[in-house]
C-alpha cells in the first residue's frame, strides 16, 4: 500500500485510509473533536513534523541551496531515535495498510505546487 502525502485540510481521497497529522501544532480555532470531520487528521503525530526553527527556515528558503539545507536538516531530525522508530513503524504498516500524512509544508523554491 502507498503512503500518501496530502495538504492539511484537503478533501479526503477514496482509499486514503487513516490520516496522520504531521504538524507541530494543531489547527488554530478547530476543536479537537472536529479535526477528523474537517479533514485535518485522525491522529496527531507532531514528532514527525520539522522543529519550529527548521520549519521557519524552510518557509524562508528562496534558493535551491537554502532548500537543500532545509532538506538535509529535516532528514537529520528524522534520524533522531523517537522519529526514526515512528518512521520504521509506519514503513512496516504501509506494507498492509493505507494511510496518509497531512501537513503544511514549506514550498521548494521554483515549485508550482506544495506537494
Amino acid at each position: 500500500m502507498a503512503i500518501r502525502i496530502v495538504q492539511l485540510g484537503a478533501p479526503r481521497m477514496p482509499g486514503e485510509g487513516l490520516r496522520l497529522g504531521t504538524v507541530r501544532r494543531p489547527p488554530r480555532g478547530v476543536p479537537k473533536s472536529e479535526h477528523a470531520s474537517r479533514d485535518f487528521y485522525d491522529l496527531w503525530l507532531p514528532e514527525l513534523a520539522p522543529s519550529e526553527e527548521l520549519f521557519k527556515a524552510g518557509l524562508a528558503a528562496r534558493t535551491e541551496r537554502e532548500w537543500q539545507s532545509f532538506v538535509r536538516r529535516y532528514r537529520a531530525e528524522m534520524k533522531r531515535p523517537a522519529a526514526a522508530r515512528l518512521l520504521d513503524l509506519l514503513a512496516a504498516f504501509s506494507q498492509d495498510a493505507a494511510f496518509s500524512s497531512a501537513a503544511t509544508a514549506p514550498t521548494r523554491p521554483g515549485a508550482t505546487g506544495r506537494y
